[in-house]
């Protein structure tokens, strides 16, 4: 008698095994891998368009974006012109890309003279915290274009962001 109720028992534990739903899948979860979007490079900063943003830096260099160029990717990368204009004159400037979600860094193209882009020899996704000299692009990322290394959701919040000195989800 004993031995009949013991296989039922373990027939209905079956059952009800495999009528249990599957494991919740975090909706932030996915099994795609990370693909970076194809990049096409701004036309050369227009001084007009060019807003300063302060670094933290102890310089005497300016920094500006150019706010034309500033593209948030469906991929997750904000895209954007960096100029930096140092107190003799000189002007450094690249075409970067910050992806928030993993605090890094990529250069896609360095500004000439001649007011043309090229390209730069070393183009690979670096941690932003790792390069001492990207204390611009960590302010950028930290402060004002991924706050809580979530994106902004378009390119008026950039540069309202910008213009403010700092995102408004971002306490000091």
């Amino acid at each position: 008698m004993k031995k009949p109720i013991l296989i039922l028992i373990c027939l209905l534990l079956l059952v009800l095994v495999g009528c249990a739903k599957p494991a919740i899948k975090d909706e932030f979860e996915s099994d795609k891998p990370w693909i970076e979007q194809l990049t096409q490079i701004p036309a050369y900063p227009d001084e007009h368009n060019l807003l300063a943003f302060d670094p933290g830096a102890v310089t005497d260099n300016r920094y500006l974006v150019d706010t034309n160029s500033i593209k948030i990717g469906g991929d997750g990368v904000i895209r954007f012109t960096l100029v930096v204009k140092s107190s003799a004159g000189a002007m450094n400037v690249s075409y970067e890309g910050i992806r928030c979600a993993t605090d890094e860094r990529k250069l896609y193209a360095l500004g000439r003279n001649d007011r043309t882009w090229a390209q730069p020899r070393i183009s690979e996704w670096q941690k932003i915290d790792l390069v001492r000299q990207f204390y611009a692009q960590r302010e950028l990322a930290k402060n004002i274009f991924c706050p809580h290394r979530q994106i902004v959701p378009n390119s008026k919040a950039a540069i309202e962001a910008l213009k403010a000195g700092i995102h408004r989800d971002i306490f000091r």
